[in-house]
């Protein structure tokens, strides 16, 4: 059992609160919460667990805010969310047994690409495309592999379904990123599941840090429908390059390894 303070509660719910502010408009909150987790004493499954449950919260909070607006139905994309549920859920049932090394390798270089598409395509904006792929292919092809990926591994799944919706789909950005929480919300559930059958959630800290991250993350999707693409983009670009940074600083990444040989 993990003892935690009250002050360390607090701190904990403040970084909650500004990851759901941020992983509202650009992703990438866990680049927040879960070191926070693990500095304030969490196991890496713990943490990982406790993760989940605070940011179902957000995930929650974005999309509704997100929905008030018009910029996503959840009802119309039940299915999508349905593939991303169920996706999570096999990805984190698996994680034991695929090869996250060569996850951890190639990681940073696609949050690099990523992050380059958004800074350097024209035309990146509020406004929606012809789209490149059926509503159909895409929910049987991206949308359950990256909600596999997000319950297997996690980081960068936001930043995936993103690119996904803005380069196949057409969306405009604003609306792939409201898209992109109510998905999220699915495999964040997907994995959370998971890990709460296997009992490794902190539930207080969990349920008072996703307390604080539903109310960020109001107000960050709150923002981001007001500003849109001038907000979102480099935000986006700047989330993807630090997540890319923080892996590669990860002394256990195989690529970090390789290229210091």
């Amino acid at each position: 059992m993990i003892d935690i303070s009250l002050n360390l509660l607090a701190l904990l719910a403040l970084a909650a609160f500004a990851a759901g502010f941020v992983d509202a408009i650009a992703g990438g909150g866990g680049l927040i919460t879960v070191p926070m987790l693990l500095i304030a004493g969490f196991g890496p499954v713990e943490a990982l667990a406790t993760n989940k449950l605070q940011g179902l919260f957000g995930s929650a909070s974005a999309t509704m805010a997100y929905a008030s607006k018009g910029q996503v139905d959840p009802f119309a994309d039940i299915g999508w969310a349905a593939v991303s549920f169920s996706g999570a859920i096999a990805g984190a049932l698996l994680a034991a047994w695929l090869p996250r090394d060569v996850m951890s390798a190639a990681l940073p270089l696609l949050l690099v690409a990523i992050a380059l598409y958004f800074l350097l395509k024209p035309g990146v904006s509020d406004a929606d495309r012809a789209p490149r792929m059926s509503r159909t292919a895409i929910g049987v092809t991206l949308v359950p592999a990256i909600g596999f990926y997000d319950g297997l591994f996690g980081p960068g799944a936001g930043s995936f379904f993103v690119l996904a919706f803005v380069a196949l789909s057409g969306f405009g950005l604003l609306k792939a990123t409201a898209h992109t929480k109510l998905l999220n919300f699915a495999s964040n559930l997907g994995g959370f599941a998971v890990f709460a059958f296997l009992g490794s959630v902190v539930w207080k800290v969990g349920l008072v840090m996703g307390l604080a991250q539903f109310a960020g993350a109001r107000l960050g999707a709150s923002l981001a429908v007001k500003i849109g693409a001038r907000l979102i983009r480099p935000l986006l670009v700047v989330i993807c390059l630090a997540l890319a940074a923080k892996l590669l600083l990860d002394p256990a990444n195989p690529l970090r390894q390789a290229l210091l040989l």
